[in-house]
């Protein structure tokens, strides 16, 4: 068992890689990409290729994975293979137990852009709410398509319920972006009948100073 103060400090992006090793497979470094963007993407955030390699050769240095080149099925390079180690699986458990579990960081564009709504056109806020809820139901397709392919295997239990979240708050992002275009709709309307009501007071005042006997 490795002990806790022995665990090397990874970046995120190392352990989020080890932890795609973890399930057993033997994987490459484009199959990692692949699985990154397939899961990880949905909820956290998707590595480059260049962060890929760099962090399984940082895996493979200290020890938590291993590599070994294999023929590929077609084409004429061998591809390299990288497979998590005894001591690796144990470092990436003992991280996920203990490590200090740092609260989500919320940064939402469009929202920053609603904030700033007063400086845009309604329908410029509009066009980037809708933009929103089109990338929203986009993201949320894509989970449920991915929580489809993990299919029952038990091994992809937990994968499959981070999926599921993905899902419902993609699906909440969507829903919240149809509810900002109705409030910006029912403000655009309170706005149009306070302007009406000041234009019907100031005709009325004029006519009023029309009258002779005033």
């Amino acid at each position: 068992m490795v002990d806790r103060e022995s665990v090397p400090g990874l970046p995120a992006t190392g352990w989020a890689v080890l932890g795609l090793l973890s399930h057993g497979r033997e994987l490459s470094g484009y199959d990692v990409k692949k699985w990154s963007d397939r899961s990880l993407g949905l909820f956290y955030w998707s590595p480059s290729f260049s962060q890929v390699y760099s962090e399984l050769k940082r895996l493979e240095n200290t020890g938590y994975a291993t590599s070994r080149l294999v023929a590929p099925e077609a084409g004429t390079r061998d591809k390299r293979v990288y497979r998590i180690t005894d001591e690796g699986l144990d470092a990436v458990r003992t991280w996920a137990r203990t490590a200090p579990l740092d609260p989500p960081v919320l940064k939402h564009a469009p929202m920053l852009r609603l904030w700033l709504g007063h400086l845009l056109e309604p329908a410029r806020m509009r066009e980037i709410l809708l933009a929103h809820r089109e990338y929203a139901e986009g993201m949320r397709r894509r989970a449920e398509a991915d929580v489809a392919d993990a299919g029952a295997d038990e091994a992809w239990a937990y994968p499959r319920l981070a999926l599921t979240w993905a899902e419902r708050y993609h699906a909440a992002e969507r829903d919240l972006a149809d509810a900002m275009l109705a409030d910006i709709e029912e403000l655009e309307t309170e706005e149009l009948e306070t302007e009406e009501l000041e234009t019907e007071k100031l005709e009325t005042e004029e006519l009023e100073g029309e009258k002779p006997w005033h």
